[in-house]
């Protein structure tokens, strides 16, 4: 990665008169919209199928692409929807997901278009559908099974399910995916049907100079085909539930820490098998981006373990992760790894000598730089702290936007943050852009910056609430916030500090670079 700047914004917040942003239009006019502001980069989250709480962090499957994603406007293009079934969807919120509402939408919407492929369906998709099935079969069968069997069964968790199911007994299994075959394959359509527009979509990008940062969560839900079909890799009781889960100790975010409730490894069984569903999961997914987000990254140097019935992540311990012989094997296997080590949290010297053995660049964010009674000047998110190989961002998804979290910071933050960024207002909008500033001018060798950051917005365009079990990742961008003036502002912001691409023109001396304040 050489200097170079980006945006994060996950695609479910793109505009679009869907209830959700998807992978249509409005994807190509933001990757479009990065071009003229001169970024190299588009962050997005995981892209996985979203389960209880819609959390992208929360999947069913740590392989497959979430259906909701699925552009409607793309089918029609492809003939598998009638231009009547998008006249009749239902008025949804431009500002939110009501994923209540947009779930149900885009199933039936799903449904029409595996009926039109099934009914008419050309000799070229059959074919593309079956090499796709074909080559994704290892981990798209479960999957398949998975979501079917969980229709079956009213949504419940797998060891709710039927025991013979739940345990996947070999002949109860295969009698029961042959009586259901076409459910089935429905689930592998709407994969292929999730791939086939997301490729595009990556390759328009690519072929804009736009590469797609990815993220993967180091965990899986315990809802998941991940752990139903590999009972064997994660910490289980014979019913099924999890013995031990992963979370991490009271932090920043909380007093009695984070109890995630993934099930956490058996790393010793992966081990023994040269972490085959490590690499193929790897493999998965660097195929589907260009650079890496690898969530949690501390966890493989050491992890918190937390006893699956407790009430918080209070009762946790540290246990040793997989460590240098994991990250050798995916790295034989593999290649060089376009890895970013997400290291936020409880970092031990073990997890710095982890990432530095593999050169992974780990993240600075200023929005942890300004307590000065915790570390003062040397803390390390401060920006006369940071080192070339890193990425700096002024927030993360979990973060409250700069703006809001300014405006609800105490006064002696507020005051340290302006003396440091030499601001000279105190609207939370415009400080929002003098950390935008910062990031770029950071010596990091790369400067990410949400959309709601340079949108200047407040609390209210938050993605994520840690530790609150619903209400996120419900944000959508204003079709008409991302205006040409805009991606003016950043473009002469990033060409200033060196992040454009070569291809950019240099902005001349004394160039008036941000030449608005946010109103």
């Amino acid at each position: 990665m050489t200097r170079s700047s980006g945006v994060l914004l996950h695609p479910s917040s793109l505009p679009g008169p869907h209830g959700v942003g998807d992978l249509g239009p409005n994807a190509y006019r933001f990757v479009d919209f990065l071009v003229a502001a001169g970024q190299t980069y588009w962050q997005i989250l995981p892209l996985g199928p979203t389960g209880y709480g819609d959390s992208p962090y929360q999947t069913f499957s740590a392989f497959a692409g979430n259906p909701l994603l699925i552009s409607p406007d793309l089918l029609v293009e492809d003939g598998l929807l009638p231009e009547s079934a998008l006249a009749e969807a239902p008025s949804f919120p431009a500002e939110c997901v009501d994923f209540g509402a947009v779930i149900p939408h885009k199933q039936q919407l799903l449904a029409l278009a595996w009926t039109q492929y099934q009914r008419s369906g050309t000799p070229a998709q059959q074919r593309e559908v079956s090499d796709f099935i074909a080559a994704h079969r290892s981990w798209l069968e479960p999957f398949a099974q998975f979501m079917a069997l969980k229709e079956a069964h009213g949504g419940k968790p797998w060891p709710k399910w039927a025991p013979a199911l739940a345990t996947r007994k070999v002949e109860t299994l295969a009698r029961w995916s042959a009586q259901h075959a076409t459910e089935i394959r429905r689930h592998m359509f709407n994969q292929y049907l999730f791939f086939r527009q997301w490729h595009r979509l990556k390759g328009y990008a690519a072929s804009k100079g736009i590469r797609i940062i990815g993220d993967a969560p180091i965990f899986v839900a315990h809802d998941s085909a991940d752990c139903w079909a590999h009972r064997e890799l994660f910490w289980l009781k014979p019913d099924g539930e999890p013995s031990l889960i992963a979370g991490v100790p009271p932090d920043y975010f909380s007093a009695t820490g984070q109890r995630w409730g993934n099930p956490l490894y058996r790393w010793d069984v992966m081990a023994a098998d040269g972490y085959r569903w490590w690499i193929d999961r790897l493999r998965m997914v660097l195929a589907t981006v260009d650079v890496l987000r690898l969530d949690h990254f501390r966890g493989f140097a050491g992890y918190w373990a937390i006893p699956g019935d407790a009430p918080t992540a209070v009762t946790g311990r540290w246990e040793p992760g997989p460590g240098l012989s994991f990250l050798v094997a995916v790295e034989r296997a593999l290649g060089h790894l376009p890895i970013i080590a997400e290291d936020l949290g409880v970092i031990t010297p073990d997890v710095v000598a982890l990432r530095d053995h593999f050169g992974f660049p780990g993240m600075r964010v200023l929005q942890f730089a300004f307590d000065p009674f915790e570390e003062g000047p040397g803390n390390v998110h401060l920006p006369h702290n940071h080192v070339q190989n890193a990425i700096v961002y002024t927030g993360t998804h979990d973060n409250d936007t700069t703006a809001g979290w300014y405006a609800a910071a105490p006064p002696r933050h507020q005051r340290y943050v302006r003396a440091y960024a030499r601001a000279t207002r105190t609207d939370p909008a415009v400080v929002a852009w003098d950390l935008v500033r910062l990031a770029h001018a950071s010596v990091a060798q790369t400067a990410v910056v949400p959309v709601q950051d340079l949108l200047g917005l407040g609390s209210e365009g938050r993605m994520n609430f840690p530790g609150r079990p619903g209400g996120n990742w419900q944000w959508r961008v204003a079709a008409s916030a991302l205006t040409a003036d805009l991606a003016t502002r950043l473009s002469q912001l990033t060409r200033l500090y060196g992040r454009a691409p070569v291809k950019a023109k240099p902005v001349p001396p004394g160039a008036d670079v941000v030449p608005s304040p946010v109103s």
